[in-house]
């Protein structure tokens, strides 16, 4: 299994930056497996999707996947980075894809992980990689028991006027076959898509509430990266 090389030798920043890089990303570098990267021709961008292997062993239900971009001044040989925790690798990918990095270029490597279970969940993969912008991401939990090895992640939309403005996207892992399913349901309120989150992950298996079509396509903006809070009174 491959490690990760930030290819940052003969390369530094100014002290904070250096600490903030080192603490949040660094400090794991030997348990970060890089499942899709790409670098810029000039050597100034390079953009991971990692696997998180000590994820499993911190807070339970954090999420397992670190999407880093790295930009570097060649002149001045010096770095700065941006990072974010996310809990499922298409959503890795769009995060970097709207931070300049090339959609054919951040494929993820067919060899590390399971693979997609049906064209169900190929399509919605490729649709949450292209589709990014469109939500908000307010709470996911991952839960890799090898019995039940399940992500949840609720999502609000950024168009006031959406139907099901609220998203749940869940994905099961099948330990035996070696393959992962994802879906998708829509809920009106944010209530009841966190409710449908806890209720799976304390192992009701509840059907997912179809997604209303939406009469008008629409094109949110980019939003900022929002982190995703804990249910008050609940482990998950």
């Amino acid at each position: 299994m491959s490690e990760v090389d930030f290819k940052l030798d003969e390369f530094d920043a100014d002290e904070q930056m250096c600490r903030a890089f080192y603490h949040q990303v660094a400090v794991h570098e030997d348990m970060l497996v890089p499942i899709a990267e790409h670098h810029t021709a000039d050597g100034e961008h390079s953009y991971y999707v990692l696997f998180d292997r000590t994820a499993t062993y911190g807070h339970p239900g954090d999420p397992q996947y670190v999407a880093v971009h790295l930009q570097r001044d060649r002149e001045k040989r010096s770095f700065e980075f941006e990072h974010a925790p996310l809990p499922l690798p298409a959503m890795a990918q769009s995060w970097l894809i709207h931070r300049g990095c090339p959609p054919d270029a951040i494929g993820l490597d067919p060899e590390l992980g399971p693979p997609p279970a049906d064209e169900a969940t190929r399509a919605l993969g490729q649709r949450l990689v292209g589709d990014g912008d469109h939500y908000a991401m307010g709470y996911s939990y991952t839960q890799d028991d090898p019995d039940d090895w399940v992500t949840v992640v609720a999502l609000r939309s950024l168009h006031e006027r959406a139907p099901s403005p609220y998203r749940v996207v869940v994905e099961e892992v099948d330990t035996d076959a070696w393959t992962h399913t994802l879906r998708e349901g829509g809920f009106d309120t944010v209530q009841e898509a966190l409710q449908w989150c806890y209720d799976r992950i304390g192992g009701t298996a509840v059907p997912l509430p179809p997604v209303r079509p939406s009469a008008v396509p629409t094109r949110p903006h980019l939003p900022a990266n929002v982190p995703a809070p804990r249910p008050p009174g609940r482990s998950c």
